[in-house]
């Protein structure tokens, strides 16, 4: 592997240590090396040698090779490494399958499906819902008036998100609006809304100042604090992009995560999760918000389907307390 050296200037040294030597142009530097990436393209055939090399069972040669050509191998890398003994030299444990890497990577991708829809009916529930009531209450353009807002920056950043987004739209009725309208320079909050992203909706409803309305729109879906729907916007537009780009949901840690009341006026949980960042408190949410919009869904049903039909999938690895079916959410 290649080693370069690259030129960094230093801060200025910290009480205590030792000097640094000056350079002819009286700044301070050092020498850190500097790794190139030469690894270079491998056939398929070449891949399946090296997963075997490092201890993975490949029964069928030609299979193999079809869905390396189809998925890939970096992404199916995600799903080997629950499997290796070694992180570093990436060997694996014994008796490991490469059909067993494709039995998650299977059971991940209906996770994101069942995951997707859901979500797809939280997003127009709570899209109508921040409409109606911040309309009824402030105006059809309540979303472009910045003293309705706690932070101005935050506000001004959202109205011009709001606005690529509503130029970019191909919506019918944002052109024949604007073919009708000349003011104001965009459409009401119940057309421009339609068409902005889960995350500008999130983004919109938590710098709003009046916490009346908020209150409303948790209130509708049985949630005690807009703090806890501010959260859970937030921590499930990260999940629904990682389900838009297919990348792996099943044993990831999040960097967000939805904040989980200890009590709520629909059944929910008593046992906290193995992980907070785990993707068990976000299935809570999930669950919860949806039987406030639709009380006869079969979002559970479809759950613990999808885990009985995966017996190779550990709940824990998802964050599942041991008794998670006990739990009066998900009876």
């Amino acid at each position: 592997m290649a080693v370069f050296a690259k030129y960094v200037p230093l801060s200025p040294r910290e009480p205590g240590t030792r000097p640094r030597k000056r350079s002819a142009t009286r700044r301070d530097v050092f020498f850190i090396p500097v790794m190139r990436y030469t690894k270079q393209a491998i056939s398929l055939a070449k891949q399946i040698d090296t997963l075997r090399e490092r201890g993975l069972i490949i029964e069928d040669q030609q299979e193999a090779e079809r869905r390396l050509s189809l998925i890939g191998y970096f992404r199916l890398a995600e799903y080997r490494s629950v499997m290796e003994a070694d992180k570093v030299q990436h060997t694996f444990k014994p008796h490991s399958t490469f059909s067993n890497v494709i039995h998650l990577y299977t059971f991940d991708a209906e996770l994101r499906k069942l995951i997707f829809s859901a979500i797809q009916k939280i997003e127009v529930a709570m899209r109508a819902k921040v409409i109606y009531h911040f309309s009824m209450k402030h105006g059809p353009f309540w979303f472009m008036n910045e003293t309705l807002a706690d932070k101005p920056l935050l506000f001004r950043e959202n109205l011009e998100r709001l606005r690529t987004e509503v130029q970019r739209s191909y919506e019918d009725f944002i052109k024949e609006h604007y073919i009708t309208y000349d003011e104001p320079d965009m459409p009401p909050a119940w057309k421009t809304l339609e068409v902005a992203s889960f995350g500008t909706l999130s983004k919109l409803f938590k710098n709003m100042a009046d916490p009346e309305v908020k209150k409303n729109v948790s209130s509708d879906f049985k949630i005690p604090a807009y703090k806890f729907l501010r959260s859970w916007m937030k921590s499930l537009t990260l999940v629904r992009n990682n389900c838009a780009h297919h990348t792996r949901l099943w044993n990831k840690r999040f960097p967000i995560y939805p904040k989980l009341p200890q009590r709520m006026p629909l059944p929910w949980i008593t046992l906290p999760p193995r992980a907070v960042n785990s993707f068990y408190p976000h299935l809570c949410c999930l669950a919860y918000w949806l039987n406030a919009i639709e009380p006869n869904n079969i979002f559970s049903i479809e759950l613990k389907s999808l885990l009985a039909n995966n017996p190779i999938v550990d709940p824990r690895a998802m964050g599942f307390p041991d008794e998670w079916q006990d739990e009066p959410l998900w009876k």
